[in-house]
């Protein structure tokens, strides 16, 4: 019996031109399809919770099978398990936030806002954003914010039919969003 060897998937383009697939890329690159494609985003950031939080959640699990030992080897096991398994969930959950400015939009969490909705955007360091999430901060604006990220970012918001002033994104690199924001906004101009 000899070994499978897996076959090449099957194309389109004939198989007897070695440059066949640079040119199909070349072709595709300079389509009028390519170019309303959805850019990349010029900024992606995850607000990743940190490490001691997932060993907190280990933490609970481990006293999730301990409440559970008195019981015996099994229930001691899934309680360990189902702890654990919850814990991590909620961790996961709280630190899959995303902050990106893709096709012309500013995404945080799950708001969507074009870029020409936003005015100045504003980099604050942990003591400015410490006072922007407390005394300073307006109930009407629009925050997502990880108490685990000190700096942030706040634009403004410029449209008059929205009642929010502004947007407070918890950011590892304020810099870099702030500079994305700029340059969609120079593109647009």
């Amino acid at each position: 019996m000899q070994p499978s060897v897996p076959s090449p998937a099957p194309s389109s383009e004939p198989s007897s031109a070695p440059s066949a697939e640079s040119s199909v890329e070349t072709a595709v690159a300079s389509s009028p399809v390519a170019a309303s494609a959805p850019a990349a985003p010029r900024f992606d950031e995850r607000l990743t919770a940190p490490r001691s939080w997932w060993v907190i959640a280990g933490l609970i699990g481990l006293s999730g099978g301990l409440i559970m030992f008195p019981l015996g080897t099994v229930p001691m096991l899934g309680g360990l398990i189902v702890a654990a398994v919850l814990a991590g969930a909620a961790v996961s959950s709280y630190g899959s936030a995303r902050v990106r400015v893709v096709a012309g939009s500013l995404v945080a969490g799950d708001a969507r806002i074009p870029v020409s909705a936003l005015g100045a955007a504003e980099v604050l360091d942990a003591e400015e954003a410490r006072a922007w999430r407390t005394h300073k901060a307006d109930p009407r604006a629009f925050m997502l914010m990880r108490s685990y990220v000190q700096r942030a970012v706040r634009v403004e918001i410029t449209d008059p039919a929205d009642p929010t002033p502004y947007v407070y994104v918890s950011s590892r690199e304020p810099e870099a969003l702030v500079a994305a924001l700029d340059a969609v906004r120079a593109e647009a101009a």
